[in-house]
């Protein structure tokens, strides 16, 4: 119960905070209590900054209280700053000739100070009363950690006053409105992706006052894209195009004001676009290394996976899933199959990269054949390479039941690889009957084949012979070849007729 009350106490607290209304200042001073005169001088704080030992009858409580707040100076409505408000309250001693007080910026350690001093002949007079001492001239930035002291004059040890603060930032709604450094201004976008260029228009920003835009890719920060572009003020078109050379996720565009400090606004328009993310695989055939790097910060889960033919889905490979969220992924001794690929999984999909499916890189075969009652598995590697048969029964679509003893079969030797895509030989006696037979069928037309041709040669060998003999006979007659073929031709036309 007293967890939840705090809970809505600081929520309450936050939300006040970024709704609260900083006082305005019309011009920055000092003042004291009524009845007390008093003056300031900037002061270096170098020769006030050694203590010296209290007079007995000096409180060490003499500095009573001192309060820290924020406060709004603005010219003519608009030009705003902000400037540290600080009361301090003290017992008037005479001892105490006034007070030194100084504002460390912890976060560039630079200081001011200044000197309060108060009349002696008021001094005299009050002895012993409280004053009230009130400076706002020390400006401040958004959101600056400030170190406060307030120490006497002379300083005395260990009668001194420190505070931190902490300013406003610019979640502060009337921070947020009036100070220039708050003025983000407003992103407008449109993509060109012919010309691969990003149109950025921008409002709601500092009239008069030159405005940057930028390209970058957000990991804790957003690193540079490209260079910077610089809208003028004066212009009246408050434009630019920007140019790049993918849409990833985190591609943001960036603008901020050209002044010191200026508050940033970030526009990502591009976080579905996540289809370039799966491309940046890399293969070092040195060391047989397949890698992959994101170029944004995505929280994706990373598979090897085999391609399989019949429906074209990836298998994941066994021990191979890892997730990287920003870190670059390795996988170690990879096989170069065109089958083997990359599966990425996030929320909004998967994704496969077949980084080998080009032919770019040296693949093996596997071929089967049959030799009488026996399975002969041949494999044909470009490289060295180390490989074992599995028979078995297919189960499903990524295991197979084994029905037989595992072989090696040595072609040649390769070292061994972590990774690489199970190719399987499933229901080997159908694939082998039904490969016999149509090696049967094909025996069968190739001595059909032959038989016709041998035919064919042997009635051109007689026909040829019997033209020889003729034509022999006849040219002792004294007959010319050509009479005698058609006489021969003539003759058994004759003969044939009579057989009828």
């Amino acid at each position: 119960m007293l967890a939840v009350d705090i809970q809505i106490l600081l929520v309450i607290i936050l939300g006040t905070t970024d709704c609260q209304i900083i006082p305005r200042i019309e011009e920055c001073g000092l003042s004291c209590s009524q009845g007390f005169h008093c003056k300031s001088k900037p002061s270096t704080g170098i020769f006030n900054s050694f203590c010296r030992d209290a007079p007995a009858s000096l409180s060490s409580t003499v500095l009573k209280s001192m309060k820290l707040s924020t406060a709004m100076k603005c010219v003519q409505g608009s030009q705003c700053s902000l400037h540290l408000n600080i009361k301090g309250t003290l017992n008037l001693d005479e001892n105490i000739r006034g007070l030194e007080i100084c504002s460390l910026s912890v976060d560039v350690q630079q200081s001011q100070c200044v000197n309060v001093r108060f009349s002696r002949k008021t001094s005299n007079k009050l002895l012993g009363r409280k004053v009230h001492v009130q400076f706002n001239c020390f400006e401040v930035n958004v959101a600056q950690h400030i170190y406060v002291t307030m120490k006497t004059i002379p300083n005395y040890c260990e009668v001194k006053l420190s505070q931190e603060y902490y300013v406003e930032d610019c979640r502060n709604n009337d921070v947020g409105k009036h100070i220039p450094v708050c003025f983000a201004g407003k992103l407008d976008y449109n993509v060109d992706r012919v010309r691969k260029t990003i149109s950025v228009n921008v409002s709601d920003f500092l009239q008069d006052q030159d405005y940057y835009v930028r390209l970058c890719h957000k990991w804790f920060t957003c690193e540079d894209v490209g260079s910077f572009a610089l809208i003028k003020g004066k212009e009246s078109l408050k434009s630019t195009s920007l140019q790049y050379s993918q849409l990833l996720p985190c591609l943001c565009i960036e603008g901020w004001s050209a002044i010191p400090d200026a508050r940033r606004t970030q526009l990502c328009p591009f976080k579905n676009d996540t289809k370039a993310l799966w491309d940046r695989i890399v293969y070092n055939p040195a060391t047989q290394t397949l890698a992959w790097e994101p170029a944004c910060p995505v929280h994706v889960t990373v598979n090897l996976c085999r391609l399989t033919k019949p429906n074209e889905q990836c298998v994941d490979l066994q021990n191979s899933s890892t997730t990287a969220p920003e870190k670059q992924v390795k996988y170690s001794r990879v096989d170069t199959h065109p089958r083997l690929c990359m599966k990425f999984t996030t929320k909004q999909g998967s994704w496969v990269r077949c980084p080998f499916a080009h032919g770019n890189f040296p693949a093996w075969k596997m071929r089967i054949a049959a030799r009488a009652e026996q399975t002969q598995v041949s494999f044909i590697s470009q490289t060295k390479a180390q490989f074992s048969v599995l028979v078995c029964n297919k189960a499903q679509l990524s295991s197979c039941n084994s029905v037989g003893i595992r072989h090696s079969v040595s072609a040649s030797w390769r070292t061994d690889v972590d990774y690489s895509v199970p190719l399987q030989i499933c229901d080997i006696q159908c694939t082998l009957s039904s490969q016999s037979k149509e090696d049967d069928e094909n025996a069968v037309r190739i001595m059909l084949l032959t038989a016709i041709i041998l035919i064919l040669v042997t009635m051109m060998a007689l026909l040829g012979h019997k033209i020889l003999t003729v034509f022999h006979r006849k040219k002792h007659e004294g007959r010319s070849p050509a009479q005698i073929i058609r006489q021969s031709f003539s003759t058994r036309a004759k003969s044939t007729s009579s057989l009828h």
